[in-house]
């Protein structure tokens, strides 16, 4: 607890050199969350928001049809092992577990907050999901965010860990998600989205 005390103060005297009056711990703290969560925000975004689809473009105007608080989970040491809930391999920065009670399997998702994310290789997202998973501890206003192997993979999404993102349906998929590799094309997607709107 004393290596975290001085560390919150050594930031806070680096931050503000002169400040001539001693600062308590609780504003030290509070200064602090208040960085994080300001930092927390921007970092790792695409400003290239101009390069959205038309459909990305309405799914970002739309209100949330959910809200859910985010945890990340990964392939190895103790995360996923296999196959998720459809039977599928799961797709690093695209499959999504969530309470199909809450969520139904099956529906593509679109995270606002989730675009322009920078993924690994430079690629950056789009903002689609794919509910493909669920889990035991996965309740009502719950997700869990599918990041890859390894506890390196959850690096880009780490900023999105515990908090609570907006989940708009952007319709339904069949078979399993796709990949980064063979994404189907926006008009084969939004015409799949329209047909299951239609059948509903």
């Amino acid at each position: 607890m004393l290596g975290t005390a001085a560390a919150l103060a050594l930031m806070w005297a680096m931050a503000f050199p002169a400040a001539g009056d001693p600062v308590s711990y609780e504003a030290a703290v509070a200064a602090d969350r208040a960085a994080v969560s300001t930092a927390a925000s921007d970092e790792g975004s695409d400003s290239g928001t101009s390069m959205l689809s038309p459909e990305q473009q309405a799914l970002m105007a739309e209100g949330a049809d959910w809200t859910a608080r985010v945890n990340l989970y990964h392939a190895g040491g103790g995360g996923a092992t296999g196959n998720d809930s459809l039977g599928c391999r799961p797709i690093a920065m695209r499959t999504i577990a969530t309470d199909p009670r809450y969520i139904p399997r099956r529906t593509r998702l679109f995270i606002p907050e989730t675009v322009g994310m920078r993924m690994p290789d430079g690629a950056v997202h789009d903002g689609y999901w794919y509910a493909s998973d669920t889990g035991g501890a996965i309740k009502g206003q719950k997700v869990d965010l599918y990041t890859g192997h390894g506890r390196g993979s959850m690096s880009p999404a780490m900023r999105f860990n515990q908090r609570r993102l907006t989940l708009v349906d952007a319709g339904r998929f069949e078979g399993c998600p796709p990949s980064w590799d063979n994404l189907p094309s926006q008009t084969t997607q939004m015409a799949s989205a329209a047909n299951n709107a239609g059948s509903n």
